[in-house]
């Protein structure tokens, strides 16, 4: 499925722990890491889709989670041109993207990578709220960044302002690729 503009229908999920740290997964065969995101099907809510990439790419069930947020309408960005898929009848520019914050309310044993036949991931760790903007590909730095800015306000009431710092004024003012000028404020790096 693929909108008149060119960009796929998409959700992006950011999976807190209680103290603040997010999900952050290694693609398989891949060095990437990302947060889990997954295309929509045509007969999807946002929060259908968001539920059913949850189970495919990390084992959860809507009884493991409870959702504190969500991105208002979409966020996009754009592939790179390598990525573009030409040949099909609908060309695929990028993804439009609706985000949402989900606390861990069950175990961590309860994280199950290998429920599919074809797994998304196959390692995951715990790292701080702000990492993976200056970590994940370049070409998802601004939707990353927007996305955790919108939702840092709900992690910072679950996880306290600690956990979730404010970021410098330069991160929030970085452009749409998220290239920044100073690193974020706050803690980097993983537990």
């Amino acid at each position: 499925m693929i909108d008149p503009d060119g960009y796929r229908p998409n959700v992006g999920i950011v999976l807190m722990h209680p103290d603040g740290r997010v999900f952050w997964a290694r693609r398989v065969h891949r060095d990437g890491w990302q947060f889990p995101q997954g295309g929509m099907n045509s007969d999807e809510t946002p929060l259908e889709a968001m539920y059913r990439e949850l189970r495919e790419e990390t084992g959860l069930l809507p009884e493991h989670v409870e959702v504190l947020g969500a991105t208002p309408g979409w966020l996009r960005y754009r592939l790179p041109q390598r990525a573009i898929r030409r040949n099909d009848r609908l060309v695929c520019i990028g993804q439009k993207q609706v985000w949402f914050l989900l606390r861990l309310t069950g175990q961590e044993s309860d994280l199950r990578l290998d429920l599919t036949d074809k797994p998304e991931f196959d390692n995951w760790r715990w790292v701080d709220f702000w990492y993976p903007v200056e970590h994940v590909v370049m070409f998802k730095r601004g939707v990353y960044a927007r996305a955790l800015l919108h939702l840092a306000p709900a992690a910072r009431q679950v996880a306290g302002p600690q956990a979730v710092p404010t970021p410098s004024p330069e991160f929030q003012g970085q452009d749409r690729q998220g290239r920044n000028r100073r690193p974020i404020a706050g803690r980097a790096g993983s537990r």
